[in-house]
């Protein structure tokens, strides 16, 4: 299987510093509970796992299940409606053992080196999404995506480094639900079973999510 190549290395840590310094720039600038993402569509929806075959040995991408989580849709920069921005998917489940785990996603490309790459999009499902970061797993870095497959349906899909994409889970979105200040997304504290945040990843992230307790006086 391929894994990940210095080059693609290379790619999401510039895709990481990103986003931290953007949260760093947001936040002096204009003080919010949510520097980035500052507003968004919180929704019901339901996680539909099926795995991956042969199996990754990532529990999370391995397991069966149907779980009820929580989405939230939202434009990174905050711009105004008609113009393009950086669009974020953010999902929140329940683990097994009771803990939380969340998943975030940002519009990117789905190519090599594109799913490591922030874009613009006029919308959330725009453009392919991606986690941009890598997680450290049993077998090798993996990279999650997703993908509007039709009005309600979100394809999920992971990848080996910079390999091809495998479909592991549907995601359906259902109704808007609860005030959208009243949820936060935390993949560096939140982690789902089998997908471990590298050093350096967590390195890059946790900077920004600092910051943005901090504005949220967490």
């Amino acid at each position: 299987m391929p894994l990940l190549t210095a080059a693609v290395r290379g790619a999401s840590s510039v895709g990481g510093a990103v986003l931290c310094g953007a949260t760093r720039a947001l936040a002096a600038v204009r003080p919010a509970a949510k520097p980035l993402h500052p507003q968004g569509r919180v929704l019901e929806a339901c996680l539909y796992r099926h795995g991956v075959e042969p199996p990754l040995g990532v529990e999370f991408l391995d397991t069966v299940s149907t779980d009820e989580v929580v989405v939230r849709e939202s434009r990174a920069i905050g711009l105004p409606r008609q113009l393009p921005d950086i669009h974020g998917l953010a999902i929140k489940m329940t683990n097994a053992d009771g803990t939380t785990g969340d998943l975030l996603f940002a519009t990117t490309g789905s190519g090599r080196l594109s799913r490591f790459v922030l874009t613009f999009s006029k919308s959330t499902y725009g453009r392919p999404l991606t986690t941009l970061l890598p997680y450290s797993t049993s077998a090798g870095p993996i990279v999650l995506g997703a993908r509007a497959v039709g009005f309600s349906t979100v394809e999920l899909r992971c990848s080996v480094g910079d390999g091809e994409w495998r479909h592991f889970a549907d995601l359906r979105l259902s109704e808007t639900v609860g005030a959208d200040q009243d949820i936060s997304f935390d993949p560096v504290r939140n982690q789902l079973p089998g997908l471990e945040q590298y050093g350096w990843v967590t390195r890059l992230r946790a900077p920004a999510y600092e910051e943005a307790r901090e504005s949220r006086s967490e």
